[in-house]
């Protein structure tokens, strides 16, 4: 991401974008604009919506409390999202809200929460999930808002899986303790990847052989040390990402 504009302020607008299409905001995004960044009329910010890539907008003032953006000129085409899931059993509010934003910055294309035996919560609320996720990518100069999935049977997410997609189970039992030797035996960029982390409780005798019968799945360790779920997160997708994923 060399030469991007770091110091842009970055908003997330759910609306078409085209050059010269005026974008009514709403009194938050007009407060936060006005108030917070303190911006004038003609300032500039980038703006995107998932699927029109990112354009650079101007500031239209309507009145003390109200704005408009003006789209200037397209400033990156879309991306699409990394084929990327990464299900996982659901945590507790603040503990889920760091671990979407985490899980969004390292690559994750969808978010899925799983239910185990050992979940601990077992509902969650998609649109504070969404919310962190559109936050996350407006901060770090993501374009494609991850997909954010309704919570699922681990059994029948698995059952939905295509046969080629490679499953990464991370699970403190796995055979071989070093995860990095583990994924490199696979090979290059994988397309297509699944990466499973479970409650703190651990999986089931059960679940694991669930995950172990998908068509292509490997099991790693995360390090000596028992992680948090939250903390797994950002080391699996990490490890991930560096041995199979777009940072390799």
């Amino acid at each position: 991401m060399a030469d991007y504009d770091f110091n842009a302020p970055r908003l997330f607008i759910d609306a078409p974008l085209r050059a010269g299409s005026r974008i009514a905001l709403d009194r938050g995004q007009a407060n936060y604009l006005l108030n917070v960044l303190r911006l004038k009329a003609g300032e500039t910010v980038l703006i995107f919506n998932g699927q029109d890539g990112e354009w650079r907008a101007e500031v239209a003032v309507e009145g003390r409390k109200a704005a408009d953006l003006v789209c200037m000129e397209l400033t990156r085409e879309q991306e699409p999202a990394p084929d990327v899931i990464y299900a996982f059993a659901p945590l507790k509010h603040a503990r889920l809200d760091y671990m979407v934003q985490k899980a969004v910055e390292m690559g994750a294309g969808i978010l899925q929460p799983v239910l185990t035996r050992r979940t601990q919560a077992t509902r969650v609320n998609l649109d504070r999930m969404r919310s962190n996720a559109i936050e996350a990518a407006e901060q770090c100069g993501i374009l494609a808002i991850p997909g954010v999935r309704e919570e699922e049977d681990l059994g029948r997410f698995l059952k939905g899986l295509e046969k080629e997609r490679l499953v990464v189970f991370c699970d403190e039992n796995a055979p071989v303790s070093n995860p990095v030797e583990a994924l490199a035996k696979l090979g290059n960029k994988q397309a297509g990847l699944a990466v499973i982390v479970g409650p703190e409780g651990g999986f089931t005798d059960q679940e694991r052989a669930l995950v172990a019968a998908h068509e292509r799945c490997v099991c790693v360790s995360l390090g000596p040390r028992i992680l948090r779920a939250d903390t797994a997160a950002v080391a699996a997708l990490a490890i991930v990402q560096s041995v199979l994923g777009d940072w390799n």
